[in-house]
């Protein structure tokens, strides 16, 4: 039998895929991944909500079992597995997840240490808490649209009529297709002051709003640290992210930790702190106790080493690398009452949920209104048949259809007809006419109110401000999470996680290098190898950089709590930098990144420069000191005080100069400027060079050497040879003309 092709269509399998993904896109964005802003659910959350419902589970009801909800939610509404619908209801309930819980749940529920060790179904039992008929209880007052289940055997609400903008208290994340939402949730109070304040003034502005809404308020005491401006710009962008930081005190020198970031787990956070501890990053802490219980949900104790320990520096340090501080993405990402998503300003989902809220009050009054309209129109047939009630009584057993003959005898509705044939004997009573009389009054009188509201918009949204504000006093509460400014965290850096202990650190002439604890120490009577000795020191301490200069002008930079101890002939410099072939190295400087040096050449020239500046990760250094041709390096010196040191430069004529080391420039590499004036013929042949160049300080003594003699000057003796930078200097006494070095003495 051939089989016919007819009901076969040929399509592409471009167009099919791109049709397919497009559908299964929209799918995922509408109906499972983006909160709705009604009512701030997505669909298995709103389903959850409504199955709870249906089976009676208020807050004053009594706990059910889980597996009772989940099976009505996925076999009436919700075709899907029973662990993604249980998972989405304990989220729900956890307190430390959403700010205001729509479930109340008895068992084990989850802890903010691991929010994923709940218990299975079969065992937890569940509720819906009060604060969930914010969502529930206009639901059957005509005021959502419904739409046929999953196999159109019942009925489900598309959105549910919340009476507060519950997108913003809960807040939800979701990730769909090309595109997530992460919603903070928000103080209920606040939120409220803020549509109170919109209808007041449909104009506002953000900053006038952010008044209202200074900031998310999650379900933790932590603070939320990200400064107004920013906060500002994400309520009027829609992105953006936040930075929450945990709560500490110190208590007797301990550190204890009170309050965690959202979603923080204490038992993480001290997991990091002891990785920490374990790679020798943290050794100001000696131990750390987690003394959580149910009267405190979060402490822990961080103990120092000691009393000395800078406890806001090591919690500026934890801060940065542990999750004691965390940021959280902001994407208000959101399916609008047009039913399409988009990223929205608070002022736009504000706006947009309160249009929401006016249609739902709208049609919640119209639905009260049909309702009304009805009784009272049962009310004036039965009015009419108590004052004939005799007469109605005769048609009634008289007539084999009555209804008929009452409709024509006092000319009444087949509505009404039914309600009098409907009428039971004990209710002929005299008293029931005054009865139906009275509940005509009261029914008129709300018929008169409700039109009143719905003929006039001042009235519509005094009657929503007035039932937001009864919301407001009935769930609010205060909010939770502090907004303060704090100092940026700042991370340790190697240097200052060591113990600053005093060291000096030896160069020998062959360029081995070696570490010596204490700054009293004699470099040269240390041993050294055969053919090697002594050649320069420097003092500082172990949590410091030394810089090395060579002969060519480069710097290298050396850890000095790396180098190997004075016990030992050290190891080579060659085995830690690469210096260029044939050089050979001519200082060291040791101190902090702040500290200034002078360079110079022997040809007259230098300049001052922060020892920071001179510093390099690079093995073959960093270029610092250019060398006019043929000169030579002057060993690097230590400036103190660069308003008040002196600048001593003497030739190899004898000439000597003194100027202050302010009319220097700072640089960070160069040639420098003139110290003192060389001829350029004479520094071209290398006839005059400078012989040595000094820095003195207040109260140092310069030694002069020349040959078996030497002179002793202090800062005052030096008056004869002050000038300004770049001058030839005055010559020094006879004797003194070939100086051989010189030496300063520096104050004790």
């Amino acid at each position: 039998m051939a089989t016919s092709l007819e009901h076969i269509e040929n399509v592409a399998l471009r167009q099919y895929a791109e049709k397919a993904y497009l559908n299964y896109s929209m799918y995922v964005i509408l109906d499972r991944a983006l909160p709705h802003i009604g009512d701030g659910l997505k669909p298995v959350q709103r389903r959850i909500i409504y199955a709870m419902s249906e089976l009676g589970l208020k807050a004053s009801s009594k706990h059910k079992k889980s597996a009772r909800t989940v099976g009505d939610v996925i076999g009436k509404f919700h075709p899907h597995g029973d662990s993604a619908a249980y998972e989405a209801m304990v989220l729900m309930a956890q307190p430390f997840s959403y700010r205001y819980p729509l479930i109340d749940g008895q068992g084990n529920w989850g802890s903010p240490d691991d929010p994923k060790s709940f218990a299975a179904m079969r065992y937890t039992e569940s509720r819906l808490t009060p604060i969930a008929e914010l969502l529930l209880s206009e639901l059957a007052q005509g005021t959502v649209e419904w739409i046929p289940n999953f196999d159109g055997s019942l009925e489900e609400p598309t959105v549910l009529p919340a009476r507060a903008p519950h997108v913003l208290l809960n807040g939800t994340t979701g990730i769909a297709v090309g595109m997530a939402t992460d919603i903070p949730p928000h103080n209920l109070r606040e939120v409220v002051a803020a549509c109170v304040h919109l209808l007041d003034s449909p104009q506002a502005s953000a900053e006038e709003l952010f008044a209202h809404v200074p900031g998310p308020d999650f379900p933790t005491d932590a603070e939320i640290i990200t400064p107004a401006e920013d906060i500002q710009k994400i309520y009027e962008t829609g992105r953006g992210s936040l930075k929450m930081r945990a709560i500490y005190q110190q208590e007797q020198g301990d550190v204890v930790i009170t309050a965690l970031p959202h979603q923080v787990s204490g038992a993480r956070v001290l997991e990091q702190i002891a990785q920490q501890m374990h790679t020798k990053k943290l050794p100001m802490v000696a131990d750390l106790r987690d003394e959580s219980d149910h009267e405190n949900p979060t402490r822990l104790v961080i103990i120092p080493r000691s009393n000395r320990v800078d406890i806001e520096g090591l919690m500026a340090h934890l801060f940065a690398t542990t999750d004691l501080e965390r940021n959280y993405r902001v994407n208000l990402n959101i399916i609008g009452i047009d039913g399409r998503p988009a990223v929205k300003s608070l002022a736009t989902i504000l706006s947009e949920w309160l249009s929401f809220r006016k249609e739902t009050v709208r049609r919640r009054l119209n639905h009260r209104l049909e309702k009304i309209l009805k009784r009272l129109h049962i009310l004036e047939g039965l009015l009419i048949a108590y004052l004939n009630i005799d007469e109605v009584i005769a048609i009634i057993r008289a007539e084999d259809k009555p209804k008929p003959a009452l409709m024509e005898r006092f000319g009444i509705s087949d509505i009404q007809a039914d309600a009098i044939l409907d009428l039971k004997l004990r209710n002929l009573a005299r008293l029931e006419e005054f009865i139906i009389s009275t509940e005509q009054n009261e029914l008129s009188e709300e018929r008169d109110t409700i039109e009143k509201i719905l003929g006039s918009d001042a009235r519509m949204k005094t009657l929503i401000k007035k039932e937001l504000i009864a919301v407001a006093q009935e769930y609010g509460d205060d909010r939770r999470s502090p907004l303060v400014v704090r100092e940026e965290s700042r991370a340790f850096r190697e240097d200052e996680l060591l113990t600053a202990e005093p060291v000096t650190v030896i160069v020998s002439q062959k360029g081995w290098i070696r570490s010596a604890k204490g700054l009293d120490i004699d470099p040269t009577g240390l041993s050294y190898k055969s053919g090697d000795g002594y050649r320069f020191a420097a003092r500082g301490r172990s949590n410091q950089k030394l810089v090395m200069l060579d002969s060519t002008g480069k710097a290298y930079t050396l850890v000095a709590h790396t180098l190997p101890s004075a016990r030992g002939q050290g190891e080579p410099l060659t085995g830690r930098i690469n210096p260029p072939s044939g050089a050979t190295f001519e200082g060291i400087l040791f101190g902090d990144e702040d500290q200034r040096c002078l360079l110079a050449t022997d040809a007259g020239y230098g300049f001052v420069a922060r020892l920071g500046d001179l510093q390099s990760k690079n093995r073959a250094g960093k270029a610092v000191l250019s060398l006019p041709r043929g000169s030579r390096v002057m060993p690097p010196m230590r400036v103190v005080d660069k308003d008040n040191d002196l600048v001593v430069a003497i030739s190899n004529e004898g000439r000597m100069l003194a100027f202050p080391v302010g009319e220097l420039p700072e640089l960070s590499r160069g040639k420098g400027n003139k110290i003192i004036n060389i001829p350029a013929a004479r520094a071209a042949d290398r006839s005059e060079y400078v012989v040595a160049v000094a820095v003195l300080s207040e109260g140092d003594r310069l030694l002069v050497h020349a040959g078996q003699r030497h002179l002793n000057l202090k800062r005052s003796d030096l008056e004869h040879y002050r000038s300004e930078r770049g001058r030839r200097g005055n010559k020094l006494p006879r004797g003194f003309q070939k100086v051989d070095a010189i030496d300063v003495e520096r104050k004790a």
